[in-house]
């Protein structure tokens, strides 16, 4: 499941570095880029990144079973929900799509709220501190 997280950010990242080629092309002719093409590109940079963070926070907390199939399915649905109503709703005018934007925000809130309790709910393994490590005396 870890990896459906990752796969999803890298993804994420390149098709959000696309669209932001495509910006520089639409600027680089003189016109503006249209702010929903901003947005939806800087949420699904942003996104990405931390489904990649996800991708290895999940296994760190121990996140198992039921709740990792969750957190997994709700983050990505999140993660390309968001831009892309975005895109669909303002770039190519489906607005009857934007309030779909509740439940994509929904899914990531509730992921987050998972890791919360997960965080939360579980020891840390060993002593907190850096073992072996000997401090520097300079």
């Amino acid at each position: 499941m870890t990896k459906a997280l990752k796969a999803s950010g890298f993804l994420g990242l390149a098709v959000m570095m696309a669209v932001g080629l495509h910006q520089f092309v639409i600027l680089s002719g003189g016109s503006a880029v249209p702010p929903w093409m901003i947005g939806g590109h800087a949420h699904l940079g942003v996104l990405s990144i931390l489904a990649i963070v996800m991708g290895f926070a999940v296994p760190a907390l121990g996140v198992v079973g039921q709740l990792r199939t969750a957190v997994t399915g709700l983050f990505i649905a999140g993660q390309w929900g968001i831009p892309g109503i975005v895109w669909l709703g303002e770039g190519f005018g489906l607005t009857f799509l934007m309030p779909t934007g509740f439940l994509w925000g929904g899914a990531l809130i509730a992921s987050m709220l998972i890791m919360l309790y997960k965080t939360v709910t579980t020891e840390e393994a060993g002593g907190g501190g850096r073992a072996g490590v000997a401090p520097a005396d300079d």
